[in-house]
């Protein structure tokens, strides 16, 4: 294999000859082969954008010549489009605070943009890495500034998936929202509610978490480009450090603002905490959704069966005819993902120290593939199962029915007392309240009709009062003459 030769404060090392890496992303990779894991796509393409506005500032500013740096920027945009990706060899997982993703960025970039003036690869006099890539940076502002740009544009196609997900569950509230069913409490019968009712509480929760995401994607907006190694901006012409901004926020579309205080952006990572944590919040309700929608779906014999999920694949090898409700299951895995990853973002977050946080990397790891997951995870969830989803009324029905949830319904007109004792002998008997009340003539069947209407049973005050409130009046002679 052909190679050449690159020098670092280190020494010297051959490196392929056709590499657009050089010497400083080869010890990187041979250092950290830890995770397997490349960085992520869209990290390379902010790295690769921060680069380009870098590139265009220090041009308007005198410290690049045109031609070296119309090539650095061909270079980036033509990574930030996706190509070269194979030549980013460093682990997401690295020591330096970032150092060896942005030295590979440089590397990459230098090579490239050689190649486009006509120049060998490694010929550093016209375009080196540090000198003329990296001019007036350090890693301390490229790399957190390529993280939140690659957060925010992450963050963004999960709000909107959040938003989708609340559309949905608001029309299955509308559709289902006559049907009558058993509540639970504690895993035991409760009291009515309808299926609607159900889709509605789900839905206000990831309204919540659209709402909270939303808001905090505005602290994702500041970055410190242009603080160098502390976020004092030594080496950094003024003029470039408001430049560069402003260039990278017409390159990335993206409504960025360079940080009031830098030193604070190099320094802490609490901005990156607070995302996480609000993804780990959405993660709960998601994690809760769908175990709710696992239980009502539980079957088809032996189960409440009171949804049908979209039937996607066959559950078992060994069990013939069994199919396993999986996207809400995929879905759960997704949010003990995303709590897990919220862990180390907090480990990492608090273990900076002094004026730069080392374990950014890991940061940038996690909370990258915790958006990733959510955005995927949420959108395969609503495609393949939620809007598939049907409900069994019959079994519905028939757990409402066979339930003591009418105990409850009456108790206002019978007492607390009798309707308990009612609902026990219903149950020791293998009879409903419902037939039991007829059998005892506390009521007519109308009677039991109104109260037992869905709206009724469903929103504030005594079921059916308004009907039948004269009986009301009645309640201790109607229990004294039935012999209770």
């Amino acid at each position: 294999m052909d190679t050449r030769s690159e020098h670092d404060l280190l020494g010297a090392r051959d490196v392929p000859a056709d590499a657009y890496y050089g010497i400083h992303a080869l010890r990187a990779a041979e250092n950290f082969a830890v995770s397997q894991q490349p960085l992520h796509p869209e990290l390379i393409t902010a790295l690769a954008q921060v680069k380009a506005a870098c590139a265009r500032a220090n041009v308007r500013t005198g410290h690049l010549e045109p031609r070296v740096g119309e090539a650095i920027v061909q270079a980036a945009e033509e990574v930030a489009g996706g190509a070269l990706r194979d030549q980013f060899i460093v682990d997401a997982l690295q020591g330096g605070a970032g150092t060896s993703a942005n030295m590979n960025t440089n590397e990459v970039l230098a090579n490239r943009a050689l190649e486009i003036l006509g120049e060998a690869k490694g010929y550093y006099d016209i375009i080196h890495p540090l000198d003329h890539v990296n001019r007036q940076q350090s890693t301390n502002d490229v790399f957190p500034t390529a993280v939140r740009v690659a957060a925010l544009r992450l963050l963004l196609p999960v709000i909107e998936d959040f938003a989708r997900l609340q559309s949905v569950l608001q029309e299955k509230e509308q559709q289902y929202a006559a049907v009558l069913a058993l509540g639970r409490t504690e895993m035991q019968d409760a009291v009515p509610i309808t299926v609607g009712q159900r889709f509605a509480a789900w839905a206000q929760a990831v309204q919540r978490d659209w709402w909270r995401l939303h808001v905090v994607e505005e602290k994702l907006r500041q970055v410190n480009l242009g603080g160098t190694a502390v976020g004092t901006g030594l080496n950094a012409d003024r003029r470039y450090v408001f430049l560069a901004v402003d260039l990278l926020r017409q390159a990335s579309g993206l409504n960025l603002a360079r940080a009031e205080n830098m030193i604070d952006l190099t320094q802490n990572a609490d901005a990156f905490v607070e995302v996480s944590g609000l993804l780990k919040t959405a993660a709960a309700t998601l994690a809760k959704m769908a175990s709710d929608l696992r239980l009502l779906s539980s079957g088809p014999r032996g189960g409440l069966h009171e949804l049908l999920l979209p039937e996607l694949q066959a559950g078992s090898s060994i069990m013939p005819g069994k199919v396993n409700p999986v996207m809400t299951e995929m879905l759960t895995q997704v949010a003990f993902q995303v709590m897990a990853n919220d862990q180390a973002i907090t480990l990492a977050a608090q273990a900076g120290q002094l004026e730069l946080n080392a374990f950014l990397p890991l940061i940038a790891y996690n909370l990258l593939q915790s958006l990733d997951l959510l955005h995927r995870g949420v959108s395969l969830f609503i495609d393949r199962c939620l809007q598939g989803l049907e409900i069994n009324r019959e079994r519905i029905d028939c757990w409402l029915e066979q339930s003591f949830a009418l105990a409850t319904a009456v108790a206002p007109y019978l007492g607390y007392q009798i309707a308990g004792d009612l609902a026990r002998e219903a149950q020791m008997r293998g009879t409903t309240m419902r037939a039991l009340l007829l059998e005892r003539r506390f009521f007519t069947v109308e009677e039991l009709e109104q109260i037992t209407a869905a709206y009724e049973l469903t929103t504030p005050g005594v079921a059916g009062e308004k009907a039948i409130a004269p009986r009301l009046a009645h309640t201790e002679d109607a229990a004294v003459d039935s012999g209770q």
